[in-house]
């Protein structure tokens, strides 16, 4: 468990290039495999009945890390389906951010809808506990799920993230294009946050901005990095995100 930790790619505001926030991204980095990929390793912790305590220790890890950012600076944090389901997990999480001290408005828990269909009831429940607590709830990869808006309705989202696979071929491709358009004035018609996943290439956050799109996170800001580099971006309080970001 403690050679999994999380690692940070920055979340930037596209309108000024500065770093809104963080999402923690589980890495393993194994003594002769090397760097084990999550999607490796995750679904073997689930197997196995850890996934409920690995993502304790990880939580609580980007939580005490995030207490050295910017007070203003948020941590996205990925909900896997076996935690959601676990009745327990709000209280879990009201205790890591009193351990830890994070505050509960800086930290924005990433559901995906493949996640919330598995039981709407806890997940009704267990959300609305902590948003009343003042945890902030992101839709992740919105868009290839199903039930979008009933979803977008019913769990009242604070951000909705519009997924990689409509930003990579926005560009290229009207219809994409026109997705990404429907999407953000959906979110922003509701009053929601959106951030663009997967952002590789300047032209795709241009028209991203262009869209009115509020954040954007990928390899053209940078990729994941450890605790200590994230917390270095903020040694030049005036240094900007963006294209000076290092992957």
């Amino acid at each position: 468990e403690r050679a999994i930790r999380p690692y940070y790619q920055p979340i930037v505001e596209l309108g000024t290039d500065k770093i809104g926030g963080f999402e923690a991204l589980a890495r393993w980095h194994h003594a002769t495999m090397g760097e084990v990929a999550p999607e490796r390793f995750m679904p073997v912790a689930e197997a196995c009945g850890l996934m409920s305590e690995l993502g304790d220790h990880l939580l609580r890890t980007a939580c005490r890390d995030a207490c050295s950012w910017p007070a203003n600076t948020t941590l996205a944090f990925n909900v896997s389906p076996v935690q959601l389901r676990n009745p327990t997990f709000g209280l879990r999480v009201m205790a890591i951010l009193g351990e830890t001290g994070l505050a509960p408005s800086r930290l924005e828990l990433e559901i995906t809808e493949n996640t919330l269909v598995r039981d709407l009831k806890i997940a009704d429940e267990v959300l609305g506990s902590l948003r009343a607590a003042g945890v902030r709830v992101a839709l992740d990869d919105f868009g290839t799920g199903y039930s979008s808006l009933y979803h977008l309705k019913k769990f009242k989202f604070d951000r909705i993230k519009i997924d990689r696979s409509f930003v990579e071929s926005m560009v290229e491709e009207s219809q994409s294009a026109t997705i990404v358009r429907a999407l953000l004035g959906l979110g922003h018609g509701l009053g929601v946050s959106i951030t663009a996943e997967g952002i590789e290439r300047g032209a795709q956050k241009d028209a991203l901005v262009g869209e009115g799109c509020d954040h954007g996170q990928g390899f053209l800001f940078s990729r994941a990095m450890s605790a200590s580099d994230a917390a270095a971006l903020f040694e030049d309080a005036g240094r900007p995100a963006g294209h000076s970001l290092q992957a």
